[in-house]
């Protein structure tokens, strides 16, 4: 009996060694930010100027999941585009709107308030503009990329002299 418990345990020790290093060796498997965590830095180049964004998991550039919000003026427009993933907004503050085509129209477009969550499948065309400050949040699969439908709306683009 003396040989069996010695046994039990010593397998036990080992199980339970082996699972705490696996648990260090995870990803975290838990996060939080605060208001005052939130580091916010100029947005992409891949957005008009005025944007600013601040990343809350993951990677946007990378595969992966991810989650980031962005601050934009009032009066902040995105001309109409589209992503190659779906995308998931929540808005945060202010007043999002969204409007689905290839051509910016803003009587067309939906107002979204503080609270509201909206999605796109990937390849939806559409575009947005902002009344009063206003953060949303966007979460998905990476990479994030956006795609301007007209290239001159593009501002990785230079302008054409």
């Amino acid at each position: 009996m003396k040989r069996f418990l010695t046994c039990a345990l010593c397998v036990l020790a080992v199980t339970c060694a082996a699972a705490f290093a696996a648990d260090a060796a995870m990803p975290a498997m838990h996060g939080m930010s605060t208001a005052a965590d939130i580091q916010w830095k100029s947005g992409p180049a891949s957005l008009p100027a005025g944007a600013k964004l601040a990343v809350l998991e993951g990677d946007p550039s990378q595969e992966g999941i991810f989650t980031m919000r962005l601050s934009i003026p009032d009066g902040y427009k995105i001309p109409p585009h589209w992503h190659p993933a779906f995308e998931h907004v929540t808005v945060i503050s202010g007043t999002f709107n969204m409007g689905m085509g290839d051509s910016f129209d803003a009587s067309k477009g939906q107002e979204m308030v503080a609270g509201t969550f909206g999605w796109m499948a990937s390849g939806q065309r559409h575009y947005a503009w902002a009344k009063g400050e206003t953060v949303i949040q966007l979460h998905g699969m990476g990479p994030w990329q956006i795609y301007y439908v007209n290239p001159q709306d593009d501002p990785r683009n230079p302008p054409k002299k």
